[in-house]
């Protein structure tokens, strides 16, 4: 007789892998067996972690500060947070309207498990981040998917909002600058938004992990930033594994109303109870000491950009949205789809055969959603581009020649 308790609870049955994370583990397992893999699929950057942080980390061993501290952070880490989203972002918060996080991934579940009863819904925008779905799942809510429109460049707008509202709603997660689409949301549809979540008293989760990755001369806006009514009903979530080249370290925080924060703390104190110390004091360090070090990565992703661009130009099949922001382009890959030389039957299979054949990573707009297209990640440099794009352009002559001759074969 099978014992039905030896078995994991059902929120894990109705919680999905990461596609952009099983994808990358495929690669990976290509590199171990000493295959050249191009990597456009996760997006991590490419640089090492400035040597000013690491140094600040070393530092902070040295001075022992290698024990318990604050579930909330590092005071000194918090208010550099404060001085960062003042400065930055025109924000005003106290340190105890911030709590520290281990990476805004963490931050960002810890929101919507201090927000979420069971049946709560959770407004989202298609495509979205592949955890966002989960990690209301996990939490006992709700996801409910606004279908936006290509030619607004997937962006919600506030009537899409208003529509999507229900008794149930409680919470609006919302990214900008936005992965996987590359756009951002402008000041003037942020202030619809924002009159939507305040006339419904709503909460907006809002996930700004790629603010620093803007181009052409343009700037992200927070939303909180746009008055007290929105800034009442707003979580700011960032972090520094983008900006900073700091992944592996693990470091992200939330600024929100206290009320919100106090309940994060609860959550917080019973899980992970705080970030590794030793990376706090490396994060002080990382925005204290900052300089101009961001802006010359920035310029490189920029150069990286209009290079890829300039490949997916020449490749008529694709199509893509003009990439103003953050690190990833999107790519519409359904002429391919459905033209019968190709015999591809979806941006899965696309991307699946070019991993296969090429060993080129790219995620296809499934993981986020969205059937025909591909995200494709700019974070290696100009030699890497040119290598991969020469691969898959190798790959669409070879797809289309291999199934005309079969056709002319049967």
């Amino acid at each position: 007789m099978t014992c039905t308790k030896m078995r994991c609870s059902e929120k894990i049955d109705h919680c999905t892998d990461s596609l952009t994370l099983s994808l990358a583990e495929k690669a990976a397992g290509y590199t171990a067996a000493g295959e050249s893999v191009i990597r456009f699929g996760t997006g991590e950057p490419d640089f090492q972690t400035p040597k000013y942080i690491c140094d600040g980390a070393k530092a902070a061993i040295d001075a022992g500060y290698t024990k318990y501290d604050a579930v909330a952070g590092v005071y000194a880490l918090r208010q550099a947070i404060c001085n960062k989203l003042k400065k930055e972002n025109g924000l005003s918060y106290t340190p105890d309207e911030i709590i520290v996080g281990s990476g805004a991934k963490s931050s960002l579940s810890v929101t919507l498990q201090a927000l979420l009863d069971p049946g709560d819904e959770v407004i989202m925008p298609r495509p979205y981040w592949v955890s966002y779905t989960e990690m209301v799942k996990l939490a006992g809510g709700r996801p409910v998917i606004v279908d936006t429109r290509p030619d607004n460049h997937f962006k919600m707008t506030a009537a899409e909002l208003q529509t999507a509202v229900t008794s149930n709603s409680k919470v609006v997660m919302l990214n900008t600058p936005v992965n996987p689409t590359g756009q951002f949301y402008t000041q003037e549809e942020l202030q619809a938004l924002a009159a939507v979540i305040v006339k419904e008293n709503l909460i907006v989760i809002s996930d700004e992990i790629y603010e620093a990755f803007m181009y052409d001369g343009n700037h992200a806006v927070s939303i909180a930033a746009l008055g007290d009514a929105i800034k009442a009903h707003t979580v700011v979530v960032n972090g520094f594994s983008k900006t900073f080249a700091m992944t592996g370290w693990r470091l992200g925080y939330a600024a929100a109303p206290q009320w919100i924060i106090d309940g994060m703390k609860k959550i917080q104190g019973h899980t992970i109870s705080h970030p590794s110390t030793i990376t706090q004091h490396a994060g002080v360090t990382a925005l204290k000491e900052q300089g101009e070090t961001i802006k010359p990565m920035i310029a490189m992703y920029d150069g990286r950009r209009r290079t890829m661009m300039k490949r997916l130009d020449a490749i008529p099949e694709f199509k893509y949205l003009y990439p103003a922001g953050t690190f990833y382009i999107f790519v519409d890959v359904r002429d391919i789809l459905v033209d019968p030389d190709y015999g591809v039957k979806s941006a899965y299979d696309l991307s699946m055969q070019m991993l296969e054949s090429k060993k080129v990573v790219t995620i296809p707009g499934e993981a986020f959603g969205v059937e025909g297209f591909l995200r494709f990640a700019y974070t290696v440099n100009e030699k890497v581009i040119e290598e991969g794009f020469d691969r898959i352009e190798a790959f669409l002559s070879e797809k289309k020649s291999y199934n005309n001759k079969e056709k002319t074969n049967q």
